[in-house]
């Protein structure tokens, strides 16, 4: 994929600032099957704070490899505020970096509920010794929409929390 100078950018500019606060990165995602990892190691030198990606497409990957709990997954649904904070906690537990961004949802075209949209995406956010959260969104558009969509949200989350 060819990423666009906007988001480029923003890579950069979230890896400047992890750099000068010394802060590395995990993620965590579903939906967008690596494109926040590839987004930010598409910047030469980026190894210094990207530590290591999850794709954990499948339930049974977010359980083996993040300890998201099956029953979690159960009671609540892979496309969760709930999965998407474990997931990030996961990542952090599973790794030595100190943020971690996750990202569950239903890209579309298929997959969706009349409670669970296409475009519907959770992004989790964690930093080490702090609690994680998570974020509702609604993107439009069509399948790779939703991906970039998401994609700048990740960054800008993770962007927010290396302060």
């Amino acid at each position: 994929m060819t990423f666009t100078q906007p988001t480029l950018q923003a890579a950069e500019g979230l890896l400047a600032r992890c750099r000068s606060m010394n802060l590395r990165i995990a993620t965590a995602e579903s939906c967008t099957g690596g494109l926040i990892a590839a987004s930010l190691t598409e910047i030469a030198g980026s190894s210094d704070v990207v530590e290591r990606g999850f794709v954990t497409y499948s339930n049974e990957a977010k359980q083996e490899m993040l300890a998201v709990p099956e029953a979690m997954i159960r009671d609540h649904g892979a496309v969760s505020a709930e999965v998407a904070e474990a997931m990030a906690m996961g990542a952090l537990a599973h790794s030595p970096a100190d943020l971690a961004v996750s990202a569950t949802g239903i890209a579309g075209p298929g997959g969706a509920t009349s409670e669970k949209p296409v475009g519907l995406v959770y992004l989790g956010i964690a930093r080490r010794q702090g609690p994680a959260r998570a974020e509702r969104f609604v993107f439009p558009g069509d399948r790779a929409a939703v991906r970039l969509a998401t994609l700048a949200e990740a960054l800008r989350l993770l962007k927010e929390a290396a302060r």
